[in-house]
């Protein structure tokens, strides 16, 4: 009974697949349907758009154009069981959710783009959909109805029409809470990554409230490159540089994959065998390097969202900052953006909070100690020198500084730094600070906010940090 008082969380566990052959093949089929109705559906928009803009160059009104087909879910699905005995007469052997899977890929698909030209969704334009290949796109299939369970062995999982399937590991996290009944399994889906078949279980979990080990103390965040964050304790997280470290192989690996005989479509000549153990090779070696960085990235993450109270980050142009040739390989293997997501959601799991600052906020050129704030701080100085107190510190440890302090005056305890120059930015700020607490919590339903400071973005010299 307790239980139902928790707050629910949407939140996914995966776990990789030990499949035989022939459980191999049946998922390749299933994957191989929802690719099909992705292109009977995308083919049939395309081609009644297609259509109407040809009619349209011809002079004909709207209300003569070729009618328009819905292209939601609903509609897709309707369509697809008139036609799918003539389109896939072999529709019966595999299951419905096969054919959902594509169909509603494809509906959002079409809602983002729809979107994006309207102006209704933000960011950068989402383009038309692409039609899906067999060897470029990624084999998934997501089963929402059905049998659908853990195995009490916890080392199998039951899905439709593919029946039991072993793991190569155990699923007693997600076990213990079914069991408990604070977990309730929503869908599954199954995706071949690389050179691995993985399930993930999408489920609505009850969690407990927590408390962080220190909730009154904050931590400020700066990422860099050189090290992978800065504390504003002192602490400087190394960048372990997966992908640096395992570019030699990479490389070695790709050129022998160049030199072998790969498939071409246009001759309709298959690939070597060479080839295909070449390349399975390469996903293998790029596999790993993503792994080591998302095990390295959560529990980094996880052992601050437990530790702090609150926690303040930067907001990080990284689209930006990747267009830069010179650092876009280390910033993307860093991995900024998923930092953030992970704390984003940890915080509000053990009961912390986010501080995001906002990325104009000068905080590599204001003196954490009284506050003066530099015209000017080259990339290359990594050193903060202020010229008012005397105030000799690492750059990188003194804009983590800067950012702690900055969360006593989104709470209202004191005033901010304002940078006193009175200058506009270049470009439009990306909003104020924003403050993300655990509903529940004294605090919850309150969100704090700094204005921006300075006209200089912050991010850019701590490229190299």
């Amino acid at each position: 009974m307790g239980h139902r008082n928790r707050p629910s969380v949407i939140q996914a566990y995966r776990f990789a697949l030990d499949l035989s052959p022939g459980q191999e093949r049946a998922l390749l089929g299933h994957a191989g349907a929802a690719r099909t109705a992705y292109n009977w559906g995308l083919e049939r928009v395309k081609a009644v758009l297609d259509q109407r803009a040809a009619e349209r160059s011809y002079g004909i009104g709207s209300e003569h154009l070729t009618p328009t087909v819905g292209w939601t879910l609903p509609a897709l699905r309707r369509s697809w069981n008139a036609a799918k005995g003539e389109v896939a007469p072999w529709w019966r052997d595999y299951s419905k959710e096969a054919y959902n899977t594509g169909l509603d890929t494809l509906a959002r698909a079409l809602r983002n783009w729809a979107d994006s030209r309207s102006g209704k969704r933000s960011g950068r334009p989402v383009g038309f959909p692409r039609f899906k290949s067999r060897r470029r796109s990624a084999p998934a299939v997501r089963f929402t109805t059905g049998t659908i369970r853990v195995e009490p062995d916890r080392k199998h999982v039951v899905l439709p029409r593919l029946g039991r399937l072993k793991l190569h590991e155990s699923t007693r996290k997600l076990a213990r809470r079914l069991e408990a009944g604070t977990a309730r399994i929503l869908s599954a889906t199954v995706r071949r990554d690389g050179h691995r078949w993985y399930v993930s279980f999408t489920c609505e979990v009850q969690r407990a409230p927590r408390t962080p080990a220190r909730p009154d103390e904050t931590v400020g965040i700066d990422l860099g490159v050189r090290h992978l964050a800065v504390l504003s304790t002192g602490e400087l997280v190394p960048n372990p540089g997966h992908l640096d470290a395992a570019l030699r192989k990479i490389r070695r690996i790709s050129r022998g994959l160049s030199r072998k005989v790969g498939p071409d479509r246009r001759t309709r000549r298959d690939a070597s065998k060479r080839w295909c153990r070449a390349r399975t090779a390469l996903g293998r070696a790029h596999a790993r390097v993503a792994n080591l960085r998302r095990d390295g990235l959560h529990k980094l993450t996880t052992r601050l969202a437990t530790g702090y109270g609150t926690i303040v980050i930067e907001d990080l142009n990284v689209a930006g900052m990747l267009r830069n040739r010179r650092l876009a390989r280390r910033i993307a293997d860093a991995g900024f953006a998923e930092i953030r997501r992970q704390l984003d959601y940890k915080t509000q799991w053990c009961g912390g909070r986010l501080v995001v600052a906002d990325r104009w906020y000068p905080s590599s050129k204001t003196c954490s100690a009284c506050g003066a704030v530099r015209t000017k701080l080259a990339l290359s100085e990594r050193t903060f020198t202020c010229t008012t107190c005397g105030l000799v510190l690492d750059r990188d440890v003194n804009a983590a500084r800067n950012l702690a302090a900055l969360a006593a005056t989104v709470a209202g305890s004191g005033p901010e730094t304002l940078n006193g120059r009175g200058a506009d930015r270049k470009t439009p700020p990306a909003g104020p600070v924003a403050v993300k607490r655990l509903p529940g919590t004294a605090t919850a339903g309150k969100t704090g906010t700094v204005p921006p400071q300075g006209r200089t973005s912050n991010h850019a010299p701590t490229l190299a940090s």
